[in-house]
């Protein structure tokens, strides 16, 4: 038996950009056959709805209440809900998970974090770091960053995206990398939550904290990926618009010709 799991959902009592509240989904994706989500609101420089002129502990206290809300729920009607968060930079977001509301409260240099920062606490607490639809080339976007030697994994596929061929890239390029990938729906409302446009991640064994998920991630042992068919389909006809800034440990631009290495 596997378990499917729910990676990267927004919930409008923490993600501005989010337009459904955290208990609603969980119906949903339980008809959908999902044994858990974890809720990802957008964190403090990303679409937040948390005030940043907030004291540190009652913004942590506003930043979870998506999450709170949708695992009472869950507990109610048997859904397990776990905690994560995307963090914004340059228009490149990075999935944090195995890190909690507690460890939240007493590290307020979360929010001040560079890239290269961000990948070494989260993994010196345990945690894992995913970049997020990398490849993705909307108009609030005018630069790829990518960040190999931050990242634990890369998320392939995004029903988010509005083309195909940016989860191609995606997946190729953790490919040629050597990383784990995952897949997810970045889900904002609840009328997306449906077969076909509702991603995740299956896994051998039953989630029992969000430890386990981490430690998938980490080990490559995720069990498989529920996306659309065909969706990281990589046929060598795929083209970055935007600039792309490929950066090594320091900070330094390392590749600049993204298509040779994607060939």
């Amino acid at each position: 038996m596997k378990y499917l799991y729910e990676t990267h959902l927004h919930t409008s009592q923490s993600s501005a950009c989010g337009e459904t509240p955290g208990h609603e989904y969980i119906s949903r994706y339980k008809a959908l056959g999902y044994t858990g989500i974890i809720i990802t609101d957008h964190f403090y420089r990303g679409n937040t709805v948390a005030d940043r002129s907030l004291p540190w502990e009652k913004w942590v206290d506003r930043f979870c209440r998506g999450f709170e809300d949708a695992r009472e729920a869950g507990a109610r009607q048997g859904l397990d809900v776990f905690f994560g968060w995307e963090e914004t930079f340059e228009g490149d977001d990075y999935l944090v998970y195995g890190l909690d509301r507690q460890w939240l409260l007493k590290h307020p240099e979360a929010a001040s974090w560079t890239r290269a920062e961000q990948y070494q606490w989260v993994s010196h607490f345990g945690g894992c770091v995913v970049q997020a639809h990398p490849f993705r080339q909307h108009y609030y976007i005018d630069c790829i960053h990518l960040s190999p030697e931050w990242v634990h994994a890369v998320e392939a596929a995004n029903a988010g995206n509005n083309e195909q061929s940016y989860d191609a890239l995606a997946k190729r390029y953790a490919e040629k990398l050597g990383l784990p990938v995952t897949a997810g729906s970045d889900i904002h409302r609840l009328a997306d939550v449906k077969e076909g446009t509702a991603f995740g991640v299956y896994l051998d064994k039953k989630m029992e904290t969000i430890a386990d998920y981490v430690e998938a991630v980490k080990t490559g042992t995720i069990a498989g990926l529920r996306i659309s068919e065909g969706r990281c389909d990589y046929r060598g006809n795929e083209r970055v618009k935007l600039p792309v800034r490929i950066r090594d440990k320091r900070g330094r631009p390392i590749r600049q010709d993204l298509e040779s290495f994607l060939a």
